[in-house]
Parts: C-alpha cells; sequence; structure tokens
C-alpha cells in the first residue's frame, strides 16, 4: 500500500556486530529458549566472563543458568557431561581450549563415545566453547590450535566460527543440537565487528552444522581456511586480485563433519587448492583436506599439487617477532597462491 502511494520502503539494514556481542546474542537468546541450557565455567557469572562473552547474563538469568565453577577444569568438565547425560543442555565454557587438555577424559571418553557405546540410548547434548590458538604474547602453552586434535575423534562435532554471523548461528545450532559439539573459537577476533543481516539478527538464525561457505566467488584457485585464517584469505584475494588471480575462498565453518562436497566443486572449478590454517602442519586439517582430495574425484581436476599453509612446526615464541613468524600471514597466503600457479 506504501509503494502504491509512492512512499520509500527502507528495509532493516545490516548492521555492526562484535563476534563477542553475537556469542553473548547467542547465549542470550538459548537461555530464554530453552530452560534447560545453562552456562558454567570460570569467571562466567560475577565477572561476566574472562573474556566478557557472557556480560549480563548472570544477572539476567541468575545462579542456577550461569555458575561460575572452581579452577577444575576435569571437575567442571565432568559435571556438565553428567548433566547433558540427563538431557540438560549445559554450555561449558574452557577460559582457552589449552585448558582443556585438563578436562579431555571427559571431553572424548565421557562424552564423544557415551551415544555409540550405549547403542544409541545416551545422548549427550553439550557444547564445550571458548578461544582456540594463537591469541597474542602468552606463549607456548596457551597457542595451539585444537581443531585437528578433537576433529580426529568420532562422536564429537567441531565447529570453528569466523565472522559474527557465524559465532551466532553456529552456537545456536551447537545448543540445540543432540551431540557434543565443540566450538573453537578466536581470541583475536572477540573485539572484531562484522556485517550482520537481517536475518542473523532473528531470534531464529542458525547455521547448519557441516555446512561450509564461499564467502569469496573466484576461477584461478581454491583457498580453504577456517577461523582468523578466513580474513588471511579473503586479504590476500584483494591483493592477488589486482594481479588478475581470482581466489575462491572458502570459509569452512565445520571441521567435523567436513564439507568435503562444497571443496571439491570449487576445485573441480579452479583446479588449484591452497589450505590455510593457524595450526601445526603434521596431521592438521589441511593435511586432511588434501588428503579428501586426493581420494575423491576432484583430484583429477587438479592441475598442480594442493599447497599447505600453516603455523610453523615448533611451539608458540613469546617474543612478537617470532610469533608473527610463526602465524600464517598474508604474504605468505599470496606466495602459496603464486607457488601453486607456478606464477
Amino acid at each position: 500500500l506504501q509503494q502504491r502511494r509512492g512512499l520509500r520502503i527502507s528495509a532493516p539494514a545490516a548492521i555492526q556486530v562484535t563476534v563477542r556481542d553475537a556469542l553473548n546474542q547467542a547465549l542470550d537468546e538459548e537461555l530464554e529458549r530453552d530452560e534447560r541450557v545453562f552456562l558454567l565455567g570460570e569467571e562466567v557469572a560475577q565477572y561476566d566472563g574472562a573474556y566478557k562473552i557472557s556480560r549480563g547474563l548472570w544477572k539476567k538469568y541468575g545462579d542456577k543458568r550461569v555458575i561460575d565453577t572452581p579452577i577444575s577444569e576435569m571437575g567442571f568438565a565432568g559435571i556438565a557431561v553428567g548433566a547433558a547425560m540427563v538431557w540438560l543442555r549445559p554450555v561449558c565454557e574452557f577460559m582457552t581450549f589449552n585448558f582443556s587438555m585438563q578436562a579431555i577424559d571427559q571431553v572424548i571418553n565421557s562424552a564423544a563415545k557415551s551415544c555409540y557405546m550405549s547403542a544409541g540410548s545416551i545422548s549427550v547434548p553439550i557444547v564445550f566453547r571458548g578461544p582456540n590458538g594463537a591469541s597474542a604474547g602468552v606463549a607456548a602453552q596457551h597457542s595451539q590450535c585444537f581443531a585437528a586434535w578433537y576433529g580426529h575423534c568420532p562422536g564429537l562435532k567441531v565447529v570453528s566460527p569466523w565472522s559474527s554471523e557465524d559465532a551466532k548461528g553456529l552456537l545456536k545450532a551447537s545448543i540445540r543440537d543432540d551431540n557434543p559439539v565443540v566450538m573453537l573459537e578466536s581470541e583475536l577476533l572477540y573485539g572484531v565487528p562484522f556485517e550482520m543481516s537481517e536475518q542473523a539478527q532473528s531470534k531464529e538464525f542458525v547455521v547448519p552444522i557441516g555446512k561450509a561457505k564461499i564467502e569469496r566467488p573466484g576461477t584461478h584457485v581454491t583457498l580453504v581456511a577456517h577461523s582468523r585464517p578466513v580474513g588471511h584469505c579473503i586479504e590476500a584475494a584483494s591483493v592477488l586480485s589486482k594481479e588478475g588471480v581470482e581466489c575462491e575462498v572458502i570459509n569452512l565453518r565445520t571441521i567435523r563433519p567436513m564439507d568435503i562436497e562444497a571443496v571439491e566443486a570449487s576445485v573441480v572449478k579452479t583446479n588449484h587448492l591452497v589450505t590455510v590454517e593457524g595450526g601445526w602442519p603434521q596431521f592438521g586439517v589441511g593435511a586432511e583436506i588434501c588428503a579428501r582430495i586426493m581420494e575423491g574425484p576432484a583430484f583429477n581436476y587438479l592441475d598442480a599439487p594442493a599447497v599447505r599453509v600453516t603455523g610453523a612446526d615448533v611451539p608458540m615464541p613469546y617474543a612478537k617477532i617470532l610469533e608473527d613468524n610463526s602465524i600464517p600471514q598474508v604474504k605468505d597466503i599470496v606466495f602459496a597462491v603464486k607457488k601453486a600457479l607456478n606464477i
């Protein structure tokens, strides 16, 4: 009617939302939606979270829904797994996934295997989430990427968001899933704003687990990454575009189950593959992608060997200049693409 009267109707515009606020939105909406959902971890309640992901939630939902725990990952992860076995839906926050090593028996032996070992009679709808991979200036014991570690284990789903829409949609999907999900976030992305569409602002917005996303279409080479390196790939693609090379950038989003079909379809189109990750090279996510491509139909379309860009095969140094050289940079991706294309 307004259009007939000649009035201009403006659709709700996309807004800028940081990854931190997107995660906070997802937690708030799911706590409100389902009374079985609760959050527990170190400093998540009265302190609003070590990274302020849970800001305001304790005041809104109280002690029974947002729970501060002692510094004992094995203990509170075990409590969360037990709660999930009786059909509550816990979100278990690790202050960093490096500390999940203290609870890895609970994550793998208790959560991941229970459905299989009970012949499907015990489901464990739990989310283990927190920052993963390198931060800044925290050295070797706080800079490991666990994507390959947890992606190795049957019984788990493993997601790794890049943008605010990824973060919100994947967290909501993970909380609603009836299986244990490991959500690997990047501390360095928490304060980064991304455009969030009108659709993503809906309380029912979810990102399907197991579906990759083409962030930038291209024709000459496929770049596959997850988490923060997706942004590096987009930057590298912009640099290479000025030289006439058009990169297709795939945001993997889920490590397990991996959307290898999306990668295959892109490789069939571009005939070249470069994988990018912040983790170590040996037995990494990129190694798995390369193996799956070699074993599948897309191998016949490759015009050159696939190239991996990874973190350095060393414990993370503390000194900034060494740290920078241990993490994939845009220049490393540009070099790898030129190597793949032999230019």
